[in-house]
């Protein structure tokens, strides 16, 4: 029997045409940092979802570098072109490199997990800062996409990489929150407040972990790539450890109480930065940092505990109105 939609899965697809919508009425640069901000969000996505097993990933960048790199390289060496094509090659390098590293994260938690991931991350970023080939700190440019063969241009190849995007995000959002309701997803949640029950369950957390930091390696590889094609650019610095922190920035700042919070939470933060580096081009992060320290201080679960908090004020109220008829 196949499961019903529930309201987060039909939110994300009323999104859907909205998204799409939205490219044709507003400007130009508001849709480019949409598509931009979905990309980068499929990675806060990643972060998110270890997250909920009490696993913070400082090194999340590792991956959405694998993705980027993985679509450039074979556009530069062996002339691929096709978005499918490259998504697929960026979801294969990251689901190979996960397979293999995931054998030693799955062992650790708490601070460990979070140093170690940041460490690999860094390793990939020494590596090609210091490959020419690969344009060493600078990188290099990424081709126009196609299609199965079809090769739009001007506005029609900048619409059909967005609606591409949306779709693909919107997916992944719609994949990844039957994930967090399965059995699997629930067990990660019991992970975090108590592993060693979970173990004595007779269910191997080390095996659950390492699932669910795979996942988010692909999950982040594919918002890698969309990024990279969005941009027609890929450097080093997308592993970078401050790209990494940027992720958990999102993560914290949107909150994990639902799928949908990176990714608005992303589009916010792009939005923020913006208007920060416009108001104080020299000192721009002060205002990001005091973004994140109110929202820390006044919002502990994120913006969308706000979110939350008028749905169960919404929930009560209609209680309180049925209760008054019923009376």
């Amino acid at each position: 029997m196949t499961k019903s939609l529930d309201r987060t899965e039909l939110g994300l697809l009323l999104a859907l045409p909205i998204l799409i919508g939205l490219a044709f009425i507003l400007p130009k640069w508001i849709v480019n940092y949409m598509q931009v901000s979905m990309g980068t969000g499929l990675v806060a996505l990643g972060v998110m979802i270890q997250m909920r097993a009490g696993l913070v990933s400082f090194g999340q960048g590792l991956y959405f570098c694998i993705g980027g790199y993985a679509a450039g390289m074979a556009a530069k060496f062996w002339g691929i072109t096709d978005l499918f094509l490259l998504l697929i090659l960026g979801l294969v390098g990251a689901v190979l490199v996960s397979s293999i590293l995931g054998i030693l994260m799955r062992r650790y938690r708490e601070i460990f997990y979070a140093m170690l991931s940041l460490a690999l991350s860094m390793i990939l970023f020494g590596l090609l800062s210091s490959t020419e080939e690969l344009g060493s700190t600078d990188g290099f440019n990424l081709p126009t996409p196609t299609y199965l063969g079809w090769a739009p241009e001007g506005r029609a190849a900048l619409l059909s990489l967005y609606i591409i995007t949306s779709c693909l995000v919107i997916a992944c959002a719609l994949a990844l929150h039957r994930f967090l309701q399965s059995p699997v997803g629930y067990v990660n949640e019991a992970i975090r407040e108590n592993e060693l029950r979970v173990e004595y369950l007779g269910t191997s957390a080390h095996r659950l972990v390492q699932i669910t930091y795979m996942l988010a390696a692909s999950v982040s590889a594919i918002g890698g790539v969309l990024w990279a094609l969005a941009l027609g650019h890929v450097d080093p610095e997308m592993t970078n450890w401050t790209t990494s922190g940027q992720f958990v920035f999102v993560a914290i700042l949107s909150g994990i109480g639902n799928i949908a919070a990176p990714l608005i939470g992303t589009f916010i933060l792009e939005i923020v930065r913006v208007y920060a580096v416009e108001i104080s081009p020299n000192t721009w992060q002060m205002i990001l940092g005091t973004v994140m320290l109110l929202t820390i201080l006044f919002l502990p679960k994120g913006l969308w505990s706000l979110v939350s908090k008028m749905g169960n004020k919404q929930k009560s109220t209609d209680g309180d109105a049925a209760q008054s008829v019923g009376g």
